[in-house]
């Protein structure tokens, strides 16, 4: 077989698995989703496992031949690469990706992998996956809002470690996640405060950030419910359940009883 040939048959099935919908394509974007949420995990654990010395960065580069693949197998599964590269998530893909080949020199900027969390709770390929069955918007808009508060969280826990690591009270990973906490929440124990007028800039950021966040995610729990029906007519994504007529336009909509 020509090289050509091969190789439009190797995109093809890229396509097929990543944006198919046959059960086929639907058990490996699961297990790629179970591997992500592995790596994150791991990401979780870094500030306790880089005592580990070697087998750290043996783990280190497993994941990063993981991402590596990831990435080019979804650039070849894209019609057009181009338009794929303009994606914000996958330069935010492509720099977690470099902290993983260079720790040496991008350790400071590790606590920012954690933004994979984020990436895929965002991603097309995890809502055609495990959300395939929640057209109802509140479940999606609640879970990106939940997903968004957790990686605030832990990128502030590692800027706060990596930044304030023995000044103010941080002696570790707990404490840097303990500040960050009562900052987020606004609760401010002050048994902890980080020095200097860049720790008062920190604190400011984080407080102002968890509010934003915190409301956002009330709003999406207590907004009225809202289901997935695109309208022939003008586009519009999101109606009423028992909606008749699409608001924008005013065509007659069918929406089915069950909000699918």
């Amino acid at each position: 077989m020509p090289p050509r040939a091969e190789g439009l048959r190797l995109r093809a099935r890229l396509r097929y698995l990543y944006h198919g919908s046959g059960p086929a394509a639907v058990r490996f974007r699961l297990a790629v989703i179970v591997i992500d949420l592995a790596i994150i995990g791991f990401f979780l654990a870094t500030p306790l496992l880089k005592e580990q010395g070697l087998f750290y960065y043996v783990i280190d580069y497993l994941i990063a031949a993981f991402l590596a693949l990831d990435l080019a197998a979804r650039a070849l599964a894209y019609t057009d690469i181009k338009d794929w590269l303009r994606k914000p998530v996958v330069w935010v893909d492509l720099f977690i990706l470099a902290t993983l080949l260079f720790p040496a020199w991008l350790a400071n900027l590790g606590f920012l992998r954690i933004v994979r969390l984020w990436t895929l709770v965002n991603s097309d390929v995890f809502w055609r996956t495990v959300g395939r069955r929640f057209d109802d918007t509140r479940v999606e808009d609640t879970t990106k809002a939940l997903a968004a508060v957790l990686t605030f969280l832990f990128v502030s826990t590692g800027f706060v470690y990596g930044l304030f690591l023995g000044q103010g009270g941080i002696g570790g990973y707990l404490d840097a996640l303990y500040f960050t906490v009562t900052s987020l929440t606004t609760t401010g124990y002050g048994d902890i405060t980080l020095p200097g007028p860049w720790g008062r800039v920190v604190s400011i950021a984080v407080m102002l950030t968890g509010i934003t966040l915190f409301i956002r995610l009330a709003q999406t729990l207590f907004r009225p419910h809202k289901v997935r029906f695109p309208c022939d007519n003008c586009g519009l994504q999101n109606h009423d359940p028992d909606a008749v007529h699409c608001k924008a336009c005013g065509i007659v909509l069918c929406i089915p009883d069950e909000g699918r």
